[in-house]
């Protein structure tokens, strides 16, 4: 290492105008040589022992300011060790030691790695770095396996197939036994679809696996009459609400509340390791509340520093260059991905990731019972290039590779692992609503009302859950642009909220859940505006005659309690769709009028009211089949013949394998709907 440092220090001395080892007048190869070699020693030992400090001192800063400051700590490192050298020659301008730090921290890692590749000795030291350095003396004997649930966000599961079908995920594949060239390899692992909620998205879901319960959240963002506030998914603040309505309904803290760990997830699980947790990150900063203590086990490493840093601005690269040929090449559907999104993808699909499985790794070498991860990348990207481009694709590889590296570390655990991999919901394709037909959901619902329609109305926000860790690493407490929320205007006139293709619609100066004859007799031209609109599938109202309604077009209209012997409108979203408008309707915080997209059957499109056109939050394609990869060694997630449905169900699957793997100690029989809020 030493060596190749120093001649990676001579090649650059050579190279770079501002960047000298020795005086003009000094000609002497060896002395050269000898103040190269003390340099990159000097360069070696500063890194291994004040960068570790250096990144404990800097976690009290923003995580993507760490980022951005890694390249100047390093540079500074070196023009210290450069004054150490004995020769007192050695002389760097800051802009040239930057770029040789830079350089010379990525080719030690790479040749770190390269040495050790034969040496698994080394490789095993490499690997318990990683870990909690309080690692705790598991008791003698025989341990229970423990388990690792990683969560691929927002990939469904015929996405997963596809992926396995073209090569691009050679894990998932030889864990199913489809590796091409192995004669049919025995599996070791099951694919099970599951079918989610109305609201399929992150919150819902995500609040359903991982503390038993998502009742009363009918989408991403909903505005509850009650509090006169809009809730969202991921704020902060809701996140935190949201856990604690879950944990009273339950009783329960959650999955993870024996000896668990939550990485990168909007909700704790009731883990006592939590890093990069959303729903904590409002409270103040203490031992059982570091929410960015997985950075430190990361960045710690120098090399490890230099390397995300450098694959977050090739990523940002990236992007500009995807979204320039997109535009170039005039592709359709496309939305916007200027502003700071090439920021947040390489967030999400860089920052986030390393992190986030390097705490797993942490975790398992710690022997820690459970862990779940949420992996965000695949979503972030699939929202904007779409579920099924080659921006997408080539996040699925980099999860794949991110997977087998968990399953590497497990051979070195001090307890066997058993991994399980997760969706908490599918991505369905399609342009937006706006693209198609000129004007947003609001528009139409302003229109419907007989207000003035804006000649330019505003674009939503898209509600993807990378911005979600972006906040968390920024420590803001507040979702950025909450203004978009504020009721602004007469309190008369409706509050419209997109989650994908869903779509909700309240009137605030009403307190209750207003019913059909309440709207028609107010606004008699809404519903059937809306009803009747190509670009909508269906609404759900509340009625005083049957309870609820689905409306449709002509006229349709169908009680809830009708739906399985007629169901109308819903006949195009498949099955589960009835029971799925039912249990929302049954909640609450259901919106005034719910508006769900049309959705084509024929190819799975839908049309978001955000600005998506990969998107997910409502019903139609593949956003509500999730799939869930369990080890053969696991029992069945379901009996032949019973479909998997609701995040709820998940969660009752999860606790049932945590016990059977004498895991945490959680109650198999306790359903959350059996316990009163």
């Amino acid at each position: 290492m030493w060596a190749v440092s120093t001649v990676t220090m001579l090649v650059l001395a050579g190279i770079l105008p501002d960047f000298q080892l020795q005086s003009a007048d000094d000609d002497s190869a060896t002395d050269l040589a000898v103040t190269a070699a003390l340099g990159a020693g000097a360069f070696g030992l500063l890194s291994a022992l004040v960068w570790p400090l250096l990144v404990r001192l800097l976690l009290l800063v923003p995580a993507l300011v760490l980022g951005l400051l890694v390249f100047f700590l390093n540079g500074s490192l070196l023009i210290v060790a450069l004054s150490l050298v004995p020769s007192g020659d050695s002389a760097a301008a800051p802009e040239t030691a930057v770029i040789v730090a830079a350089v010379m921290s990525a080719v030690a890692s790479a040749t770190g790695a390269a040495l050790a590749v034969r040496d698994d000795d080394t490789y095993r030291r490499r690997l318990y770095r990683l870990a909690d350095r309080r690692r705790r003396a598991l008791p003698p004997g025989p341990s229970s396996p423990g388990t690792v649930f990683v969560q691929f966000d927002g990939v469904g599961h015929d996405v997963l197939l596809d992926a396995v079908g073209k090569g691009l995920m050679p894990t998932v594949a030889r864990w199913l036994g489809d590796t091409p060239g192995t004669g049919g390899a025995r599996p070791t692992h099951r694919l099970t679809p599951w079918r989610t909620d109305w609201s399929s998205q992150t919150g819902a879901s995500q609040l359903g696996i991982l503390h038993g319960s998502n009742h009363d959240v009918p989408a991403f963002r909903w505005y509850e009459k009650a509090a006169r506030e809009v809730m969202v998914c991921n704020r902060p603040t809701s996140a935190a609400e949201l856990q604690r309505r879950a944990v009273d309904r339950t009783g329960d803290p959650g999955l993870l509340g024996a000896d668990g760990a939550s990485r990168g997830n909007l909700f704790s699980g009731g883990a006592g390791e939590q890093a990069l947790v959303l729903s904590i990150a409002t409270r103040r900063r203490s031992r059982e509340n570091r929410s960015r203590a997985g950075y430190f086990a990361y960045f710690s490493d120098p090399a490890n520093a230099v390397r995300t840093a450098l694959s977050f601005t090739a990523e940002v690269g990236r992007e500009i260059g995807q979204s320039t040929r997109a535009r170039v090449r005039k592709v359709r559907p496309r939305v916007s991905r200027g502003g700071l999104y090439p920021l947040v993808r390489a967030f999400a699909t860089v920052v986030e990731r390393d992190v986030v499985v390097a705490a797993v790794m942490g975790d398992m070498l710690a022997g820690r019972a459970a862990v779940y991860a949420d992996l965000v990348a695949y979503d972030e990207v699939a929202h904007h290039s779409g579920p099924f481009s080659r921006d997408a694709e080539k996040v699925l590889e980099r999860l794949d590779r991110a997977l087998a590296s968990i399953e590497k570390v497990a051979e070195h655990a001090p307890r066997p692992y058993r991994i399980v991999v997760l969706s908490d919901h599918g991505q369905s394709p399609g342009e937006t609503f706006r693209a198609r037909y000129g004007l947003g959901l609001g528009d139409l619902v302003r229109a419907g009302c007989g207000l003035p329609v804006p000649r330019r109305a505003g674009r939503t926000r898209s509600g993807a859950e990378a911005r979600a860790a972006v906040r968390a690493a920024l420590r803001r407490p507040v979702e950025e642009g909450g203004d978009q929320y504020r009721l602004q205007g007469r309190r008369s006139e409706p509050i419209v909220l997109a989650s994908g293709n869903l779509g909700l619609v309240s009137f605030p100066d009403v307190p209750h859940r207003m019913t059909k004859e309440e709207i028609d007799a107010r606004h008699p031209a809404l519903l059937g505006t809306l009803a009747n609109h190509p670009g909508v599938g269906f609404l759900l109202v509340r009625s005083e005659r049957h309870g609820g309604v689905v409306l449709g077009a002509y006229g349709a209209e169908i009680p809830l309690d009708r739906l399985d012997e007629d169901p109308g409108p819903l006949k195009l979203f498949g099955p589960g769709a009835a029971d799925a408008v039912r249990r929302t309707h049954s909640f609450a915080n259901a919106a005034d009028i719910m508006v769900n997209s049309a959705h084509d059957p024929a190819d799975g499109e839908v049309l978001a009211f955000e600005e998506q056109i990969g998107s997910h939050g409502g019903l139609g394609g593949a956003q509500g089949k999730a799939f869930l990869l369990s080890p053969l060694a696991l029992s069945a997630p379901v009996d032949d013949g019973e479909d998997l449905a609701g995040a709820e169900h998940v969660h009752r699957v999860l606790r049932r394998w945590l016990h059977e793997s004498n895991g945490p100690q959680v109650p198999v029989e306790t359903k959350p709907q059996e316990r009163a809020a």
